[in-house]
């Protein structure tokens, strides 16, 4: 089977002044292609360190893609160190530098002097046109080994390799490689992992356990030659990994925990609302983040203040007196005065300490009271992450817990 490397280049990138989600979304492209990805290396704008890594690279593997550094600057160095390492000629195309200057034409921008040297190409190269940018992709193929140039942008680098990259690299598949993730939130890595361990010894497919804030999750991953080989290998393990965490597991294969929280609400016909205070509506952006969040988000009150808590959401003067707007009593009025107020099919109240401080009742930061209501019924959970300094944490997993509990309201009714 053949290996690959991944060499994303950008001084930017370790200074961590941008994200790099392509070495992330060129490995799953490739891994759906059979080819394993064996290393993945950032490198700074520097032609003496790029040389080193990608030689080494070139020693060890089949291919290897390097993004970035195509532009017109001096900076972008990419091309020209490739070239130089495998011993190629760069020559000017005419037909790239015809696209530039229709491309800048088009713009009615005047096209800089500099500009030209993204039409130079390494002599006997395999070129992919941008359609969306100025900086084309490359392919050089020398002595058995495949060397890939793409450009940085996502917004580029995406379209040029589902379009012309991965046709290209066909050739080089050694079968399919599937992967399912399977989910979970309400149990710790490593319990989830007692639990299925005799699967994490399995050679084919695999299953390793990984970590999130607040949640847990197990990838399955089957190597055949065919896709429907590989999915008959996933699908009796994910049965079992189902048997074995029952209710822990909230999806498999979906994005976040709020997209299938929002699935199910729909499933069920239901709205939700939320009052919040600790987490400021946290909540309820998760929710929104999602397209069609409209159909079963009634509304979201962030009410900080005891006098909004209890003008807007009813809750009682006495409540907040005998036990704190940080209690179990005002998480509960809290949401049942929402689900009154929104006419929603479920109201949901939090309200919590997130840090770093306390509040004056010497409550520890970190702690937090999540409601939820029905016409029926209230239920309460309370939380104590017991990560006091970390105020973010504690307002991103105080609103985790409660998708959970709508999760599970909705699964039950």
């Amino acid at each position: 089977m053949p290996v690959c490397e991944i060499i994303s280049v950008g001084t930017e990138i370790l200074l961590g002044d941008i994200l790099n989600t392509n070495a992330r979304f060129l490995s799953l492209e490739l891994a759906a292609l059979g080819i394993s990805v064996l290393r993945q290396t950032t490198v700074g704008d520097n032609p003496l360190r790029l040389a080193q890594v990608l030689s080494e690279a070139l020693s060890r593997s089949d291919v290897v893609i390097i993004t970035g550094g195509l532009g017109p600057t001096a900076d972008d160095i990419t091309k020209e160190v490739c070239s130089d390492v495998l011993g190629l000629e760069l020559v000017m195309d005419e037909n790239i530098l015809a696209e530039l200057i229709a491309f800048f034409r088009s713009r009615n921008y005047p096209m800089a002097e500099s500009n030209k040297k993204q039409a130079l190409v390494p002599s006997g190269a395999t070129v992919f046109f941008n359609k969306n940018g100025t900086a084309p992709g490359f392919a050089c193929e020398k002595d058995g080994k495949c060397v890939i140039m793409l450009p940085g942008p996502p917004r580029e680098l995406n379209p040029m390799f589902i379009n012309d990259v991965k046709p290209f690299l066909s050739k080089y598949s050694g079968g399919v490689i599937i992967s399912h993730t399977v989910r979970t939130f309400g149990i710790g890595e490593s319990a989830m992992a007692e639990k299925v361990d005799d699967l994490l010894n399995n050679d084919n497919p695999t299953v390793a356990p990984y970590a999130k804030d607040g949640e847990a999750l197990l990838r399955v991953t089957a190597r055949a030659d065919t896709a429907e080989q590989a999915e008959k290998l996933c699908l009796p393990v994910i049965e079992d990994i189902l048997g074995r965490l029952n209710s822990y597991v909230y999806g498999i294969d979906v994005d976040s925990l709020q997209q299938r929280v929002v699935e199910l609400l729909k499933e069920k016909s239901l709205k939700v609302a939320t009052a919040e205070s600790c987490t400021a509506g946290y909540t309820a952006k998760r929710l929104t983040e999602i397209s069609g969040a409209s159909e079963v988000f009634d509304c979201g009150i962030i009410s900080y203040s005891n006098e909004i808590k209890t003008k807007l959401l009813g809750v009682s003067a006495d409540t907040l007196k005998n036990y704190g707007a940080v209690s179990e009593q005002t998480a509960a009025e809290m949401a049942k005065g929402v689900l009154l107020l929104s006419g929603a099919d479920i109201g949901v109240g939090i309200t919590g300490i997130a840090g770093p401080k306390s509040d004056d009742s010497g409550k520890p930061a970190g702690l937090s009271y999540i409601a939820l209501a029905d016409m029926n019924t209230v239920s309460v959970e309370k939380l104590e992450t017991g990560r006091s300094n970390d105020r973010e944490y504690n307002r991103y997993i105080t609103a985790s817990r409660a998708l959970n509990m709508i999760r599970l309201y909705a699964v039950n009714h």
